[in-house]
């Protein structure tokens, strides 16, 4: 059952109609906000908490439940004044693969803005900050601009849509560094330091921006919101399997004949969402080599295992596998896989902060055997050795880029070690030619 046009959140995905304010307004945008509002604050979390809506930035973590840590009274300073709350948007998207987040942006800019003050509003925020990618110019230009127009309109700022609730948003433009979309190191980039994920305790919602109580979302996450409250938790979870609700945005690139965008209901199978929004695989099914289904960090998943598979965070999970972002990269049979591979994790060790030492070590090792295994050059027995070695970077590290790293080596190792061990074997029959 696909999704029909009319449970659509994202009407101007392809950006068919203008971003502006007065088209968001048509679209339904902005529509009597005061009145989501006057709900009051601990209504809005208990509806997000009864959608089931997870976090749709890669964890998966229940958005409601985030949102209900942030605390109801605002903690005393030394100097005993209440210290401010903070929500802050991630819009730092640097996943390889993943590119939801700034069709929303360049799009839609204003569902993220009505989201900001709803959620922030939720949480007891006194105002929000979009972390934007360093690369992102033009959506930058469209994020500063929708501000601007809620701003001249009254939608936020003082008496925020005539709620009588105080709420700003700023627009803060990252450098480029896949780093700050890590939660805490993007708290650190956003205070003007070096962007180096934090030791968690203290969580964010304790200690986070400006050592002020502070919930990190995805722009997902925080776009859906208002739609969700307009047309009721049970709308929204009426749609995906059970722990695994509502509609979400997948973007889909590599060997399908048409790349794209599309938001459809969670748990849709794999093949249908090929088959029918990207108009199947290049070459035909049978052409199909391994599927990423979540993003350059999580282990692929070959042909014959994700087909059928429901495209969520449970159904791949089972597969040993996860949704992360929902950005499926798909390869078909002309690909190098082992080349694919390497290439992610040179990604990986140029993108490691540094402050780990089995990241900052392992990840360039792990690059270089990586290159070895794709030429052949090297023994069969340093296929397991490196497999140990991603299992020592695994859950070592104060954030997630180990594991990052780690996972999709071992998925590689895991699915496809026949083809590792023939070009080692390949190339050893090379040289014994050449030496004869």
């Amino acid at each position: 059952m696909a999704l029909a046009d009319k449970d659509r959140i994202f009407t101007n995905l392809y950006g068919f109609q203008p971003w502006n304010l007065a088209a968001a307004r048509q679209r339904g945008d902005w529509d009597n906000t005061k009145a989501l509002m006057e709900r009051g604050q601990d209504a809005i979390i208990e509806e997000i908490k009864a959608s089931g809506l997870r976090g749709r930035g890669g964890a998966g973590f229940p958005t409601g439940m985030k949102w209900s840590f942030m605390p109801k009274e605002s903690p005393k300073d030394k100097n005993g004044d209440g210290r401010p709350s903070f929500l802050v948007i991630n819009a730092d998207e640097s996943e390889p693969g993943s590119c939801k987040d700034r069709e929303i942006i360049r799009h839609d800019p204003h569902k993220l803005i009505e989201g900001a003050l709803i959620a922030g509003y939720a949480m007891r925020a006194r105002a929000a900050y979009i972390y934007i990618r360093g690369e992102y110019i033009r959506e930058a230009e469209t994020l500063f601009a929708a501000v601007q127009e809620a701003y001249d309109a009254g939608l936020i700022g003082k008496n925020a849509s005539g709620s009588g609730y105080d709420f700003d948003v700023f627009v803060h433009r990252g450098a480029g560094a896949y780093i700050c979309g890590e939660e805490t190191a993007m708290i650190e980039s956003l205070e003007g330091k070096k962007g180096q994920p934090r030791l968690k305790p203290p969580f964010p919602a304790g200690a986070g921006l400006y050592g002020c109580p502070t919930t990190v979302n995805n722009v997902e996450s925080i776009a859906v919101a208002p739609t969700i409250l307009r047309r009721g938790a049970s709308w929204f979870s009426s749609f995906g399997r059970e722990n695994n609700k509502g509609t979400k945005l997948f973007q889909i690139s590599g060997h399908v004949n048409r790349p794209c965008v599309v938001e459809e209901e969670m748990s849709i199978p794999f093949s249908e969402l090929i088959e029918k929004h990207c108009g199947g695989i290049r070459g035909g099914k049978d052409n199909l080599l391994a599927v990423i289904p979540g993003g350059s960090s999580v282990p692929l998943v070959p042909a014959a295992e994700i087909w059928d598979a429901p495209m969520d965070f449970d159904g791949l999970r089972a597969l040993g596998s996860g949704l992360g972002t929902a950005a499926v990269i798909v390869m078909d049979k002309s690909t190098d896989i082992v080349r694919a591979i390497s290439r992610l994790s040179y990604f990986y060790k140029h993108e490691s902060c540094g402050q780990c030492t089995p990241c900052r070590e392992g990840t360039g090792w792990m690059w270089r055997v990586m290159e070895r295994l794709r030429t052949g050059d090297a023994e069969v027995e340093e296929i397991d050795m490196l497999f140990n070695v991603t299992k020592q970077v695994e859950g070592h590290t104060i954030c997630a880029l180990g594991d990052a790293a780690a996972w999709p080596i071992q998925g590689l190792i895991r699915h496809f070690r026949p083809e590792i061990e023939r070009r080692i074997a390949e190339r050893a029959g090379d040289v014994r030619e050449a030496a004869e």
